[in-house]
């Protein structure tokens, strides 16, 4: 995902902030929410999957990493009962390649028209084009929080569901090529609007013209990192406040306020754009601010320390069980 948002078209007139400018603080109107019985989401089991897609190295699009690693998705998500389906298409991106992308699309009751949308990508960045080191600008980074840690979230819920069924239909999208935006030694010269979202964008389109129905969607992005904490995303808060409203008030009483203040961030280029725009369903982003550091998004944004190591089990948990609670209350 790139640091602001260029050009939210369809939408309406939004002036957006750039993700490093400033916070304000909002309470929250949200009455307090009775919870439904609910698993326990295990933050080991996350670890795993996590470690796991690392294994297969940097999964860039269209490598064969990415293809033995979506491989594995698949079978994990059909292993814990979703129906699975994988979506292609070729994506050009911002020097004229193309390449083909893969989205992986896991259904938990299908048949039930009544759904909700969880997703993350799954893809590597290609380029450690925010190390500090230059040195490794053109190292494929291996991208345990970006995005491994959102998928590994899904991994887990669709786990949990098996032993705990529900009956909303739930539909977890793996997209591909979110991460293939120019890079940024090329920025001044090429700009960069058009090159990020590319797999969820075929995607979006496809919902589209298939008629494609959603209440709503979370988007889990680098939800792993210590430190992170998830200040309310700009975009998320004009087309689907409620959504975050209601994520951030179960965040507070399962007891993970630390991780989910009720302070607002920047409005940032991410695949929830076009779930929004294109396919007409409003969706949420989760997704860190950092207030100090090299980056808002982390110290290991885009550098090659974005490692399994460099992962917290506490802020996966957080995320976790926030967004399982949620499910579970459907």
């Amino acid at each position: 995902m790139k640091k602001s948002f260029l050009g939210f078209f369809a939408i309406t007139a939004l002036v957006l902030a750039s993700c490093t400018g400033q916070t304000q603080s909002k309470g929250s109107n949200a009455d307090t929410i009775a919870l439904a019985s609910c698993p326990r989401f295990s933050a080991d089991s996350a670890m795993f999957y996590i470690k796991a897609q690392c294994a297969f190295g940097s999964r860039v699009t269209g490598s064969d990493a990415a293809r033995r690693c979506g491989d594995f998705l698949m079978e994990r998500f059909k292993a814990y009962g979703a129906e699975v389906k994988e979506q292609t298409g070729t994506v050009t991106i911002w020097d004229g390649t193309q390449l083909s992308a893969r989205n992986i699309i896991a259904s938990i009751n299908p048949s039930n028209s009544d759904r909700i949308l969880l997703c993350a990508h799954w893809d590597c960045r290609p380029w450690a084009d925010n190390d500090p080191d230059e040195a490794n600008y053109h190292t494929p980074i291996l991208a345990a929080n970006d995005a491994a840690s959102g998928v590994a979230v899904m991994l887990e819920i669709c786990r949990l569901l098996q032993k705990q069924p529900v009956q909303v239909g739930i539909d977890m999208i793996c997209f591909d090529a979110e991460d293939l935006g120019t890079p940024q030694w090329e920025e001044d010269r090429l700009g960069s609007a058009d090159t990020w979202c590319l797999g969820s964008k075929i995607w979006a389109e496809k919902a589209r013209d298939d008629g494609y129905k959603a209440r709503y969607g979370v988007l889990l992005d680098m939800v792993g990192g210590y430190g992170a904490t998830f200040s309310r995303e700009g975009i998320s808060m004009r087309v689907a406040q409620p959504i975050v409203n209601r994520v951030w008030q179960l965040a507070g009483q399962l007891g993970y306020r630390q991780f989910f203040p009720l302070t607002d961030g920047g409005s940032i280029t991410d695949d929830h754009i076009n779930v929004n725009v294109i396919a007409d369903v409003p969706c949420i982003d989760i997704i860190p601010y950092y207030r100090e550091g090299p980056s808002s998004f982390g110290p290991t944004w885009h550098t090659i320390k974005d490692t399994p190591d460099n992962i917290d089990p506490n802020v996966i948990e957080a995320v976790g069980q926030t967004i399982t609670q949620l499910i579970y209350n459907e």
